[in-house]
């Protein structure tokens, strides 16, 4: 069984262990390595162009208006205008936040055959070294392969490692909404992976819809695969520090604030995804039901009260999980707080029974996924809880079905 709490004696080891690792860091790479400045990017170029567009004669909404804005601007449209809109500003309306879900899909779509044939260019520019061309190829297979039939791609952004967004199941018509936010090194070339598939954003989400559709058939779930922030890349500086998450968490608040009905929402957040996630509590809309986090290194407070969420806070960790090893404190900005799972900290700490390692918690056959699955789909008795006393179930009444425990 995993051991939630630790000896004072360990975590003043592992104190000392961070306080080195703060001036290792600052000495080889400075705080400028915390900033980075993005250039003009294909998606920005499609909103500057949408911004100068007119249909009707009259001006295009801002692109940064509400989402009700927005909606009641696509409404007005006849289908075929939204069609037009759709492909000459595919990727500002594919990352649209507002738009039609159906009309991101297509306009998705339309933006990565736009893309493939960029990087099909690019694999044969001998201006190019072989690696990247090499790299070239990688991306327009990764292309190719968002384009399969059936996929539902609710967001994406070619530039830099690139973001991308994935809906299982149909979001407009769900009951429960499910997000995956994944951690580290998660870019648009490990959005999916055939081998180790379930600890890439696309296997995750796959896995726990298809659990969701198990635990209450007659439940009507979608589940988004949201790789659609800049993650750390590594185990460096980014990872160590809440920019990145600071960054993520507006995008994540802004994507739940856009999505279409009235669906309760919960958040299954690993690893660094649980540093976004929580930084993202305490603004995040009052449709978010739960945040459950897995293999967490932390969520920048030290007590799940000080989320200052009305969503129910869920935490697990597999005892094999190295991330249990880590200094849970923070210093200077470095570090991301409290342990979790740890009784002080206040979550309802669940079993990951069957999870191995850092990335088996959404494996199919493991407690850990039957867990998210209960929650996913509003079941949270039927949740099995990491203590024997049953006290991650305590106060949890029926009407905690609808998602509004």
């Amino acid at each position: 069984m995993t051991s939630f709490d630790t000896s004072p004696q360990l975590n003043v080891g592992r104190a000392l262990l961070a306080l080195a690792v703060v001036f290792v860091m600052l000495a080889t790479t400075g705080w400028t390595a915390l900033r980075s400045h993005r250039a003009d990017t294909p998606l920005q170029a499609s909103i500057s162009s949408w911004q100068h567009g007119r249909i009707d004669g009259h001006h295009l909404p801002d692109p940064d208006a509400s989402p009700t804005r927005l909606a009641r601007f696509f409404a007005s449209l006849t289908a075929q205008e939204r069609t037009h809109l759709a492909q000459r500003y595919s990727l500002a309306v594919g990352n649209m936040n507002g738009a039609p879900v159906s009309l991101r899909y297509r306009a998705n779509r339309h933006a990565l055959a736009e893309q493939r044939k960029v990087e099909h260019k690019r694999m044969h520019d001998i201006r190019l070294s072989p690696s990247g061309q090499h790299e070239a190829g990688r991306r327009m297979h990764r292309y190719e392969a968002l384009m399969d039939e059936g996929r539902h791609i609710l967001a994406f952004d070619p530039a830099g490692s690139g973001r991308v967004a994935e809906v299982f199941g149909d979001l407009d018509r769900a009951q429960r909404v499910s997000v995956v936010v994944p951690g580290v090194d998660t870019d648009l070339l490990t959005f999916q992976r055939t081998n180790r598939q379930y600890a890439a954003p696309v296997g995750m989400a796959r896995s726990l819809y298809d659990e969701e559709r198990a635990a209450s058939p007659t439940t009507r779930t979608a589940v988004i695969a949201w790789a659609d922030y800049t993650a750390p890349a590594g185990l460096g500086i980014e990872s160590a520090t809440a920019m990145r998450a600071e960054d993520g968490a507006v995008r994540l608040n802004a994507l739940v604030r856009s999505l279409p009905g009235r669906a309760a929402v919960s958040l299954f957040c690993h690893s660094y995804g649980s540093v976004v996630c929580g930084v993202a509590a305490h603004e995040m809309p009052r449709r978010v039901a739960d945040i459950a986090v897995a293999g967490s290194p932390g969520m920048r407070v030290a007590n799940a009260s000080h989320l200052h969420t009305s969503a129910q806070v869920w935490a697990m960790r597999d005892a094999t999980d190295w991330i249990q090893d880590v200094p849970y404190m923070e210093v200077g900005g470095l570090g991301h707080g409290a342990d979790p799972v740890s009784m002080s900290f206040g979550s309802r700490v669940l079993s990951a029974q069957g999870a191995k390692g850092h990335a088996g918690y959404f494996e199919p056959g493991t407690e850990s996924l039957r867990n998210f699955a209960d929650i996913g789909v509003g079941a949270y008795r039927s949740v099995h809880c990491a203590r024997d006393d049953g006290t991650c179930r305590a106060g949890l009444s029926g009407a905690a079905a609808d998602g509004r425990a």
